[in-house]
């Protein structure tokens, strides 16, 4: 075989030709290869992010749901009448607490009518204050010594 063809100024310029068509074509496969996975990364993505969204979404309904009914729920416990009794507590609590911070002179009076009410309280529920006395003598309430009221002591 006659290799001196290959070194013909043509054939060199042939083949390197070649060699560089041949490094094209290489590049170009792989830059082929490397799009198709970009897109197929961005598909993968978006994907993800739109079942992310739709996740988001259901959640969002569920919460709002959720709050409208509990928005319900509490509009019905407060209609009630231990509801707003409850609601009428909370409030003189957090009225309470305002106070104390806010007035100076205010602690010590409320502090003193606090503790009056209790005393009266439980002056009612004993069975000696004088609601008490007169329903329990006008409907009898079993023994009298529950309805007469127990000597003050002052000491």
């Amino acid at each position: 075989m006659d290799y001196h063809i290959f070194l013909q100024p043509f054939a060199i310029g042939l083949e390197l030709g070649l060699f560089l068509v041949a490094l094209a074509l290489w590049r170009v496969m792989r830059l082929k290869m490397e799009f198709g996975r970009f897109k197929q990364h961005l598909s993968d993505r978006l994907e993800l992010e739109a079942g992310s969204a739709n996740k988001t979404k259901r959640e969002l309904e569920e919460l709002r749901r959720e709050n409208e009914q509990l928005r319900i729920r509490v509009a019905a416990f407060n209609n009630m009448p231990e509801g707003r009794l409850q609601q009428d507590l909370e409030v003189f609590a957090r009225a309470e607490k305002r106070m104390l911070v806010n007035v100076p002179g205010f602690a010590p009076a409320w502090e003193n009518a606090k503790a009056a009410a209790q005393a009266e309280l439980g002056e009612e529920n004993a069975g000696r204050s004088l609601p008490k006395r007169v329903f329990s003598r006008l409907f009898g309430s079993g023994s009298s010594k529950e309805a007469l009221p127990e000597p003050p002591t002052d000491t």
